[in-house]
């Protein structure tokens, strides 16, 4: 069975900074690119980030490009989001989703279609 389960969410101020983990089980993990989206209040679910299976690859949608980095452990088969320089416009629910394939190419890499597994999300907060 195919689980994410994400953490490391909470309330920070903004210009701080936190790091969520994905913590996968149930496939074989090195094999599928991993990515992370976000859901604001009141608005569509949206990619963040993507990194492909060998993690040689990484990309960024642009509202986070230079302040958020993506990584991953296949050895604990889990994956992160470190975000720094937090804004109040961050705030939102993250989910990590599996992707069907092993790459982030392309000019869609992060739309919902190409993923077939989702986490529940942890919410982030970035408030004074």
């Amino acid at each position: 069975q195919v689980q994410l389960v994400e953490s490391g969410g909470g309330l920070v101020q903004p210009g701080g900074s936190l790091r969520l983990s994905c913590a996968a089980s149930g496939f074989t993990f090195d094999n599928h690119a991993i990515a992370w989206f976000r859901q604001a209040p009141g608005k569509e679910r949206r990619g963040v980030s993507c990194i492909t299976s060998s993690a040689r690859s990484l990309r960024y949608a642009d509202s986070v490009e230079g302040r958020f980095t993506i990584s991953r452990d296949n050895a604990k088969n889990t994956a992160y989001l470190q975000m720094n320089s937090l804004k109040p416009e961050d705030t939102a629910v993250y989910f990590c989703a599996r992707a069907r394939l092993s790459d982030c190419s392309g000019t869609y890499y992060l739309a919902e279609y190409r993923y077939d597994y989702w986490g529940r999300g942890t919410q982030v907060t970035v408030s004074s």
